[in-house]
């Protein structure tokens, strides 16, 4: 996935775990105990998502997510919050202030990797813009569901559609199989990484003259290119 994921807290082993399962997921990790050594991160790069605990022992970390979120440069990056307080008033709190997701120690690492990645998903969603044009040939509209090949409708399944759609977020990054089952399935997939060959295929019977913005990239996966 190449994402970068900046994850704040003060607990060390709890770091050194979610971090060794967001490097086996694919992500980029970076960390720091405290808020001031982050936010000094911040002013130099932007991750692409954080991890934050409210409990840090330089700064409250409600306070912490207001200061992201007001901040023009900072304030579409997603936050997940991580927190021992499990109190419903908290919650509430935190999604008010413009956190994306909120989870509770204890935790299920696996439940946090995939709020991670569906929480990146709804955020590429969000950029994507309404109406994509490939070339002169290729339209896809994405407030109507509507694919169109020279000006003529196109009936697609919502599984193709969604795997058009995923690739047009990015026209000419390279997809693998299972980035788009599991941006298709998530953790509830029970299919096989040539399931996605098999759509792709059916994608492409169906776009005509247009299937060749479809590219394979052997070995690796697919990308949508002029």
């Amino acid at each position: 996935m190449n994402k970068r994921v900046a994850i704040v807290d003060d607990e060390p082993d709890l770091v050194e775990l979610v971090a060794l399962h967001l490097k086996k997921a694919g992500f980029q990790v970076i960390s720091f105990p405290e808020a001031d050594g982050f936010l000094k991160y911040l002013r130099r790069q932007l991750p692409d998502l954080i991890i934050l605990d409210l409990m840090l022992p330089d700064a409250d970390g409600f306070e912490l997510c207001k200061f992201i979120k007001k901040k023009e440069e900072y304030a579409s990056i997603p936050i997940i919050m991580l927190t021992a307080k499990t109190d419903e008033t908290d919650r509430i709190l935190g999604l008010e202030l413009g956190a994306d997701d909120y989870v509770t120690k204890p935790f299920s690492v696996k439940e946090l990797i995939a709020r991670v990645k569906a929480v990146l998903r709804r955020q590429e969603t969000r950029d994507l813009p309404q109406r994509v044009e490939i070339g002169k040939t290729l339209t896809i509209d994405l407030e109507k569901y509507e694919t169109l090949v020279d000006g003529q409708n196109v009936e697609l399944t919502s599984t193709e559609f969604k795997i058009l759609k995923m690739l047009a977020s990015q026209k000419g990054r390279v997809f693998t199989r299972d980035q788009i089952l599991d941006y298709l399935w998530g953790q509830e997939k029970l299919v096989v990484d040539r399931t996605v060959d098999v759509h792709i295929r059916n994608l492409r019977e169906k776009l005509g003259k247009a299937a060749t913005f479809i590219k394979n990239i052997r070995g690796v996966g697919y990308k949508l290119d002029e």
